[in-house]
This record gives structure tokens, sequence and C-alpha cells, in this order.
């Protein structure tokens, strides 16, 4: 659905899912980075100097159920290890990369909360995949 000559993927995950979505006999349509919803991103400043971003979701995909019901899902698709939050350094030197991957993870904590109250909205469902989901 929508402009199939801009299907855009970042990770071999990615593509694998996509892939996936091609050969699905449930699969009615999907596309990729065409839905953007607005999120408010997390930063090292002041809360009230946060702003506002645009989060390109990964995939969007209408899918027939087995009962026949066709539901729209907006996927995220990520390394698994991405999806928690990160452990705390034992040495001052993995101080800054424990930093990053945090932010990292407050990212996406504050675009998957955007997306859910988005897909509450639309009547869609939000979810993120991971490696563990796309091992097929």
């Amino acid at each position: 659905m929508g402009d199939v000559d801009a299907i855009y993927y970042r990770s071999s995950l990615e593509l694998r899912l996509m892939k996936h979505l091609d050969e699905h006999p449930d699969v009615l349509n999907w596309n990729s980075e065409e839905v953007v919803i607005p999120y408010v991103k997390p930063s090292n400043k002041p809360q009230k100097d946060w702003t506002v971003h645009r989060y390109f979701v990964d995939m969007a995909a209408k899918i027939r159920d087995r009962h026949g019901v066709v539901k729209t899902y907006l996927i995220e698709v990520k390394p698994k290890v991405q999806c928690f939050p990160p452990k705390a350094p034992k040495t001052r030197k993995q101080s800054a990369r424990y930093l990053s991957e945090m932010l990292t993870y407050a990212v996406n904590q504050a675009k998957w909360e955007a997306a859910t109250e988005f897909c509450k909205k639309q009547g869609w469902i939000f979810t993120v995949m991971t490696d563990e989901h796309l091992r097929f």
C-alpha cells in the first residue's frame, strides 16, 4: 500500500519481515516508513525544553486474522537488546556507552508510547518485532 517505489529498510531484520509480508497469504498489503507519528524526544535537557520529533514507523500492514477480520498493524523492528534498559556499567570507562544506550532506550520508549496511543485512536495495533520474532 502506498508508494511502491519508496520501500526502505535499514536492517536485515526489516528486510526479512518485508519478504515474509510479501509471501504470507493473509497479508493484504503493507508499506514501509509511510506512517509518521509525532513524539516528544527525551533528552538530558530540562523537560520543558524537549522538542517534538517525527517517528517514521518501520512498517504498516493490513492482515486478515484467522476469523477473516482485517486488522491494521504498525510494526517496529528492533534487535531484542534495544527493547530493555541497558545494564549499568561496571567501570567508569563504560559510562559513556551506557549513557548512549540509555538515551536510545528512552527515545524508543517515547516513540512506542506515542505509537501505541496513535493506534488506539485509529483502532489499529502497534507491535515491536525483534530478532526472536523474525526467525522464520
